[in-house]
């Protein structure tokens, strides 16, 4: 980590907090079969892989993973990685940072055409500059910034390094 950056999340924090989240899903969705996790391309599938890790190694929970890509700017096109149907499952919507809602109200287009059991979403960082009537039912840290502020999610390979504020 920079020391230039200013930090809201290191990576130790980043990990407990996203441990919690996992902890969270398990016990909102005891006794349901599987749960689709759905990674918001690139770092809400990093997410969303370290928590299916947690949700294997802490539940007997059955777990999938797919990515769902878009140009987050301009959200039109939709895609997911793989479409196993998604019909009286659980799925739950993961990203990084959620700035004014729009990726995820764009996100939740596809599972539309299906009649999901329930469809939940999953933020590491929320920001309180909501313009899009989604809200985050895990939030692993909730900050309040400034309009010209952005945070930035840092990942490497497969671990969340830290969040910051610039």
């Amino acid at each position: 980590m920079s020391a230039s950056k200013n930090y809201i999340l290191d990576q130790q924090v980043a990990a407990r907090k996203i441990r919690r989240m996992a902890l969270e899903i398990i016990e909102n969705n005891e006794g349901e079969s599987e749960i689709v996790l759905a990674g918001v391309d690139e770092n809400g599938s990093v997410i969303a892989r370290i928590i299916e890790g947690l949700i294997h190694e802490l539940s007997s929970i059955r777990t999938s993973l797919i990515t769902i890509s878009m140009d987050k700017r301009v959200p039109g096109e939709i895609r997911l990685s793989e479409d196993p149907g998604f019909d009286n499952k659980v799925v739950i919507i993961v990203d990084d940072v959620a700035n004014s809602g729009k990726t995820l109200l764009y996100a939740l287009k596809p599972f539309l055409a299906y009649h999901p059991k329930k469809i939940q979403t999953l933020i590491l960082v929320e920001r309180s500059h909501n313009s899009f009537p989604v809200r985050p039912d895990y939030t692993g840290l909730s900050i309040a910034s400034t309009l010209q502020e952005h945070i930035y999610v840092e990942v490497e390979g497969s671990t969340v390094i830290g969040a910051y504020l610039s």
